[in-house]
């Protein structure tokens, strides 16, 4: 830990201590199945009702692929997998199938696993509950187009309270399809006949849509559109496109091998390794979340019909630092199960690992929560390490922090922080030490601006205007993380000034809370995609 004293200032910051639109709904970590762990696999590339030219390629491999996640990675056994592959996947057979095999099959704190690969759509809402006037959908086997929308198809407002009923599990649902229909000017020409590789259907008889009022237009998320209620209750909600983008079958592959674009990089992702950014052998949902972006914007760059491609997380901040699966074992990681409750991590008691389950607390109101006895969320124990986990991101040297104190810090030993970023952003400089305390070191009252960084150019805490300097205390080793946000965020209710250089908070909440605001959709200027923002991060020990 370290402690910031300020000199020809009183030490009164002595507190301080330095040290379109596929979806997944993701439950807390799991491990080995219970006996009434259930999943649904449901994959459908042709359809009764259409034209051969909408037929997608890819769910048939998906179905394959998420099986294998399942049965290899996640620990569920074959018999407790069932699979609907298209003319199986009826309207009535996978709503059926939903209320018989997952949620009577199942029991509170069980394991529950919804799989959908196919078309997504939308259809014109007739109840009223959509501000756009367009329900989100998923396109069944027997899905009818008829003379102005489709008919026979399974609507957010179908799905929505059937994950309701499953609050009390660990649920994890994942749709890879797309609802956007008309979304923007590279999907104008030739609408109604679809795009090879888009997994949406257009309306019947789309016409090209003005760029310009497409734009303006917005849906706030996908299939599962009103996600509140469901994050409150513990699901994480994973989209594989931000609103008006489009979800693809990858149509790099032959046909007979594609697969969707989303399913790839997600599955990818979960294996160990590939998504672990901070190498601590656990792949938390944030690591996930920002490999899945980045395949998914490298695979965009490739395609001319992909301007962006966004995934988004809806989750309980909470959990972002949650493994996706059973940490990989390291001898130089400790892994400990932990409740999550009212939105935040208990830490670990200890720093032994427990295989056993534990009770788990997931909010399902702001004012009540609902304990049941579930498969523990594994965080890595050591907050230092825990940290980087719930940010996500891989430390790529875009943002550099740097101190002016070479090897390791003595008690009373003078120094200052530095950092430097390639982009130019609001900066949030935290200090994480090992008794899991993070102090806000940037904003604060102090500086004599809050200016955002220009690219290239150093800002050194404290600087002459401070009054005071920074001096070592404690022990042990403490790390710094830089959070760059290019976007012009409003981030003052999450990192407020007031709160810099004073009495240090709870570092997984503090940071989850600050990561979870800038996982969300950007909507300030004409694109849809996710908020800009870059990390860096400096390990040192006062010895």
């Amino acid at each position: 830990m370290m402690v910031s004293k300020i000199r020809r200032l009183r030490p009164f910051l002595s507190g301080l201590a330095l040290s379109c639109a596929g979806v997944a709904a993701t439950g807390l970590a799991a491990t080995g199945a219970a006996a009434a762990d259930r999943a649904l696999v449901i994959g459908i590339g042709t359809y009764q009702n259409l034209p051969p030219d909408l037929f997608l390629h890819g769910p048939k491999n998906d179905i394959l692929a998420i099986q294998g996640l399942l049965t290899k990675t996640l620990g569920y056994a074959p018999d407790t997998v069932k699979v609907l592959k298209d003319g199986e996947a009826t309207r009535d057979a996978v709503l059926g199938q939903i209320q018989s095999w997952l949620i009577d099959g199942t029991k509170p704190g069980d394991r529950v696993y919804l799989y959908f690969s196919g078309h997504g759509l939308q259809v014109k809402d007739l109840n009223g509950d959509e501000e756009d006037g367009m329900d989100e959908a998923l396109a069944p086997f027997d899905i009818k187009p008829g003379d102005t929308d489709f008919t026979n198809t399974i609507l957010d407002d179908d799905l929505e309270p059937l994950l309701e009923k499953l609050k009390d599990r660990q649920v994890t649902v994942v749709i890879d399809a797309c609802h956007s229909g008309t979304i923007s000017r590279s999907l104008t020409v030739d609408v109604a006949k679809g795009i090879e590789g888009a997994r949406y259907l257009p309306r019947p008889f789309a016409k090209p849509v003005d760029q310009k009022l497409t734009r303006g237009i917005r849906i706030d998320t996908g299939v599962i559109d009103k996600p509140a209620k469901l994050t409150e209750a513990g699901i994480t909600t994973w989209s594989a496109a931000a609103p008006y983008q489009v979800a693809w079958d990858d149509t790099r592959l032959p046909e007979d091998k594609r697969n969707g674009v989303f399913t790839t990089a997600y599955i990818a992702g979960s294996q160990p390794g590939k998504a672990d950014a901070n190498g601590n052998g656990l792949i938390s949902n944030a690591e996930l979340f920002e490999f899945v972006k980045a395949e998914s914007a490298a695979y965009c760059k490739t395609q001319k019909n992909c301007e962006n491609l966004d995934p988004q997380l809806e989750t309980q901040t909470g959990a972002l630092g949650a493994s996706v699966a059973k940490p990989e074992a390291k001898p130089q990681t400790v892994v400990a199960p932990v409740k999550i409750e009212n939105n935040k991590v208990e830490p670990p008691a200890d720093a032994a690992y427990a295989a056993t389950p534990q009770t788990t607390t997931q909010t399902t109101t702001p004012a009540a929560t609902t304990a049941y006895a579930a498969a523990p969320a594994y965080v890595d124990a050591n907050p230092v390490a825990a940290v980087t986990d719930i940010v996500g991101k891989p430390d790529t040297g875009d943002v550099v922090v740097k101190i002016d104190h070479a090897g390791a810090m003595k008690k009373g030993d003078v120094f200052h922080v530095s950092v430097t970023s390639k982009q130019a952003g609001n900066l949030i400089l935290l200090d994480v030490n090992g008794k899991g305390e993070a102090t806000q070191i940037f904003p604060n009252e102090f500086a004599k601006k809050i200016t955002p960084l220009k690219p290239g150019k150093t800002l050194t805490i404290p600087d002459d205007y401070y009054g005071f300097d920074f001096e070592a205390d404690g022990n042990g080793e403490s790390v710094f993380v830089a959070l760059v946000v290019s976007d012009p965020v409003d981030l003052k209710d999450v990192a407020p000034a007031t709160r810099g250089l004073k009495a240090p908070t709870a570092a997984r909440d503090t940071v989850a809370t600050i990561v979870g605001k800038l996982q969300k959709t950007w909507t300030g200027d004409l694109d849809t995609r996710g908020i800009k923002w870059s990390m860096g991060t400096l390990k040192y020990t006062v010895e």
